[in-house]
């Protein structure tokens, strides 16, 4: 069999003969930039040369053939053979069988419909490559491992600037149905045109987005302004969830951004927020500190407070300390929350250094059970 174009696909043949043949009353043929027929209504004649089809290409013209011409050539039936382009190229054939007299006038209509499905086929198959390469470049960037010339020339290819501030916004979708994510996508997509978008798992989505600036600062307030618009726009429809990393300068901000997302992601999973969005910013510490459970330095960082654990069988002791760091250690606002006195605030707290071995008014030690408290919450 000869090698077909890549303008005209197998697929997009078989599409242009069903819908026409849905049309008139005729089999229609497509044939290659070769003259090879491609797709058919006669599935028996397939993958054969049609020397009509050869001509036409050859000539550039319409080629007519009757019942006594059809006769002294090679796979060939009486019809009509127009050559059709696109960009300037002859890319194929397109042939309806019959009385030339009676299929003449739907021939123009015929190769015109083909000329349109060419193009709208190309214009989809680079759409669907532009996807996958902005995808593929935010997958680079979010894993700080692409090179720089390869990112750059991707980039430019796409009309984007690297060299533009991007923060990560991890979008949760609480509703576990693929149909949601699909449309989801599809509403970023084209409301988030200067974002790179990735899917990174079954119920979330993760976007690179432009930072808002100030004179080259980042705007918080316009960040957070644009996270309430981007909720209000799909609160009616999706159940979602907003996690907005921090903004990092270089080559590996966007990395560092994704970063700094994923911690507050964990951090809320493990303290159980409910918010609708949470900005790193206002979690820096438990965000950092919140996956660092596991080391050495982080376990002995958290004795002071294990050891509060293992004396406060019923909580009130922890219970007493969270408010007080809550309050930012004013005790007159701490005993209010609590609805106790003063006094027995001061005696609780007493109780607790002695448990810890900590001093509550020294900031070391206030310092030492405040960590060891985010990191076992």
């Amino acid at each position: 069999m000869l090698r077909q174009t890549t303008f005209l696909e197998e697929s997009t043949a078989r599409q242009i003969v069903q819908r026409a043949m849905g049309i008139i009353n005729h089999s229609v043929n497509v044939m290659d930039h070769n003259g090879v027929i491609i797709a058919s209504g006669d599935a028996t004649r397939l993958f054969q040369r049609h020397e009509g089809a050869v001509l036409a290409l050859t000539e550039n013209r319409v080629v007519e053939i009757d019942m006594a011409t059809a006769a002294h050539l090679k796979g060939v039936q009486p019809g009509i053979n127009l050559p059709f382009c696109f960009r300037n190229q002859r890319v194929g054939v397109i042939g309806i069988s019959g009385d030339p007299a009676q299929v003449r006038n739907y021939a123009e209509l015929v190769k015109m419909a083909a000329e349109l499905m060419v193009e709208q086929a190309a214009l989809l198959g680079q759409h669907q490559w532009e996807k996958r390469y902005r995808e593929e470049l935010a997958n680079q960037l979010l894993q700080g491992t692409g090179e720089p010339a390869a990112l750059e020339s991707m980039a430019a290819y796409l009309g984007l600037d690297l060299q533009q501030p991007r923060i990560v916004w991890i979008i949760e979708l609480h509703d576990r149905q693929p149909h949601l994510l699909r449309e989801l996508l599809s509403e970023l997509e084209n409301t988030q045109r200067e974002a790179l978008i990735a899917m990174t798992g079954f119920n979330e989505l993760v976007l690179l987005r432009p930072a808002s600036l100030a004179q080259g600062v980042w705007n918080l307030k316009q960040e957070r302004k644009q996270a309430q618009q981007l909720q209000a726009q799909f609160q009616q429809r999706f159940n979602l969830r907003l996690i907005v990393g921090g903004l990092f300068g270089g080559g590996d901000g966007v990395f560092r951004s994704g970063l700094t997302a994923r911690a507050t992601q964990a951090m809320a999973k493990r303290l159980k927020l409910r918010h609708k969005s949470l900005f790193y910013p206002d979690y820096p510490l438990p965000s950092l500190l919140c996956d660092m459970s596991d080391d050495w330095r982080a376990q002995e960082l958290s004795r002071p407070w294990q050891q509060l654990c293992e004396h406060d069988e019923k909580g009130v002791l922890r219970q007493t300390l969270r408010q007080y760091f809550y309050r930012n250690c004013d005790q007159t606002q701490t005993a209010v929350q609590l609805h106790i006195h003063v006094n027995t605030l001061r005696y609780r707290l007493q109780r607790i250094e002695a448990i810890t071995g900590l001093k509550i008014n020294e900031l070391t030690g206030t310092l030492q059970l405040y960590i060891g408290m985010l990191m076992n919450e």
